[in-house]
């Protein structure tokens, strides 16, 4: 038979990979990196010093602003003038490590400049996801997070957006901070004041007092509790993984200058840390994309990739999934995508086979070889990146193999490996809870994550790794067969791909599985032909309803045992609720606390006769 050759990768020269697998004789394996984990630098804020020097005129960060939305653009000198002069106002304030700068609003300039600001004069930086202001009802989670960290200064891109949750805050030992209007009724300084502040010696005294233990950050993470938890980022953390990130890819001289669109949250690791000090310290552009992989703002993100070009472009399944239906109906468009891209990576869900091979044979059209997908794995605690796949893949699902200076424990666990981690990128805990913190590490100080994990090929480690979903959420069935969610809820978003963005499993001490799915609403709205059709009507429309009944039974048909056969299902309207705790301040959804949450539905799914909402596979 004649196998047809596919092009090949773009190429990219990666540190070969050199893994050591100490087997114990409990079964525990521990694989680590023969490479050293290269120098690093002292702090962040380096980076943006070395670049204002070596590359002034060039921009480093881009907004679209004003009436006309033009791109409004901050070269590194210019960054580096003004991050000296809001280092200043924030020493003038006497903030100090134990008196953050909390920042509610989403990405900005602004937001960008203050981050480094605060490095600078050694005041932890705390963004906190704008859901907790804008979103959340109650403010709980809001209010948790002020006094955990009492800070000295918060700050709002806008202020009336942010009117109610400022006033749900006691306010009486900090300032406020406001760059566009400010919010009504409260005392607020506007970010121009501290702007006009002339920069002193203090300025470089404080850079040069940077230790690798200062505190560069407080990054949140939700527990199962849903309460966030503050992680202490130092400067040896974040710069550590830095380098690693750029040791397993070196650049090359010939190589561009790094150009991304990005909309990844820095509040979030990904985005706060890979994302904005990875392209800082290759001395790259940022293109802050005001868009978002949703419904309705998925359009900002297309406009953006009309204009920008990215060298590299990373994204969720569900952004991948609209980006390439897109591309396939706009030449002009996949031009402009495709012009200068060197990778790919996604995040956040495995990327499903056939997502992929939409994006390859696009690639191919257009730049005539194929492109890398990159992934990686890892979380707050880690800084965030602690495996990634290193080396030339076809295979979506991997999480990689470790960075140098990175050892991961893989503890035998059923049919899979629950996964640890220790090395310089771990956290040495969560700001004000010792409790919790002394609950994170194991005998050996390897960081417990929760994850779980196993070999692509087990007599082959160098294959890398695949995720197997969260430990605490595996459960049993009546039989005492164990049911592994993480790979189950992959499994089933891909069957019933693309009418499905995300999904619930069910079934504990249950009979059998079943599943509730919120929609893929573009998805939906295009195959009903329908651009308006609100999500309740929607989900009860046959050919949405067939597309998931057909998929699940070829998923049925292709893995026979009961672990894996899912027998029913229900469509999802309501949102994932951030004071239900059911979405994380990740974005990722808490498949406990769901399940808790909507006990009535889980009921409905099991019932002996289903209402006409189950969807019976």
């Amino acid at each position: 038979m004649n196998v047809i050759a596919k092009p090949p990768f773009k190429k990219i020269d990666f540190l070969p990979r050199d893994i050591e697998v100490e087997r114990r004789p409990d079964g525990v394996i521990v694989l680590r990196s023969r490479h050293k984990l290269a120098p690093y630098e002292r702090h962040i804020p380096a980076y943006l010093a070395r670049w204002a020097k070596e590359r002034p005129g060039q921009v480093w960060l881009a907004q679209r602003r004003g009436p006309k939305r033009e791109w409004f653009k901050v070269t590194y000198e210019e960054a580096k003038r003004q991050v000296d002069a809001l280092t200043q106002a924030l020493l003038n304030r006497g903030l100090d490590q134990s008196r953050p700068v909390m920042i509610l609003s989403g990405n900005s300039i602004e937001h960008a400049l203050l981050v480094m600001a605060a490095m600078q004069a050694q005041v932890p930086a705390a963004p906190v996801s704008q859901a907790y202001s804008l979103m959340s009802q109650d403010h709980n989670k809001l209010k948790y997070v002020f006094e955990l960290l009492d800070p000295g200064l918060v700050m709002v891109q806008n202020g009336p957006p942010f009117e109610r949750a400022l006033k749900a805050l006691d306010l009486s030992r900090c300032e406020v901070v406001y760059v566009d209007a400010p919010p009504e009724g409260i005392k607020a300084t506007a970010y121009a004041d501290l702007l006009a502040t002339n920069p002193g010696p203090d300025v470089e005294r404080s850079i040069a007092a940077i230790g690798p233990k200062t505190i560069g950050k407080f990054l949140f993470t939700s527990g199962s509790t849903g309460m966030p938890k503050a992680v202490i980022n130092t400067q040896e953390m974040m710069c550590a993984n830095v380098i690693m990130g750029k040791q397993v890819r070196p650049k090359k001289p010939e190589d561009p200058i790094p150009l991304v669109l990005d909309w990844l949250p820095w509040n979030h690791t990904m985005g706060g840390n890979a994302s904005f000090h990875g392209i800082l310290a290759d001395g790259g552009t940022t293109y802050i994309d005001d868009g978002k992989p949703i419904p309705g703002m998925f359009d900002e993100t297309l406009r953006n990739l009309r204009e920008v070009s990215p060298t590299y472009f990373s994204n969720v399944p569900a952004g991948y999934a609209m980006l390439a239906s897109a591309l396939e109906k706009d030449e002009a468009l996949c031009q402009s995508f495709f012009k200068q891209l060197g990778s790919l990576a996604y995040g956040g869900a495995t990327l499903p086979d056939d997502l992929y091979e939409r994006m390859q044979a696009l690639a191919v059209k257009y730049t005539g070889h194929r492109l890398l997908f990159g992934t990686g794995w890892g979380s707050t605690e880690t800084a965030p990146t602690a495996t990634a796949t290193y080396w030339e893949t076809e295979r979506v699902g991997l999480i990689g193999l470790p960075f140098p200076g990175v050892e991961l424990k893989m503890i035998p666990a059923g049919p899979k490996y629950e996964l640890r981690l220790r090395g310089i990128i771990v956290t040495p805990g969560y700001y004000k809870r010792p409790d919790l913190t002394e609950q994170m590490f194991d005998e050996e100080g390897f960081y417990k994550i929760g994850d779980a994990g196993d070999f692509v090929d087990p007599s082959d480690p160098s294959q890398g790794l695949v995720f197997k979903g969260r430990v605490v959420e595996d459960f049993k069935l009546t039989s005492g067969t164990f049911v592994h969610v993480g790979s189950l809820r992959v499994a089933a978003i891909a069957a019933a791909t693309p009418v499905v963005q995300d999904a619930i499993v069910a079934g504990q001490d249950k009979e059998y599985v079943a599943i509730m799915a919120w929609p893929s609403l573009l998805a939906c709205r295009q195959i009903v032909g329908d651009a308006a059709m609100p999500p309740e009507q929607l989900v009860k429309q046959a050919k949405v309803i067939e597309i998931l009944r057909r998929g699940l039974q070829q998923h049925n048909a292709d893995n026979p045992g009961s672990s894996q056969q899912i027998k029913r299902a229900l469509f999802l309207t309501e949102p994932a609720s951030i004071d239900g705790n059911e979405l994380t301040d990740k974005g990722y959804i808490n498949q406990r606390a769901t399940l808790e949450r909507r006990a009535a539905l889980v009921d409905a799914l099991y019932a002996e006769k289903p209402g006409p909402e189950v969807i019976v596979v």
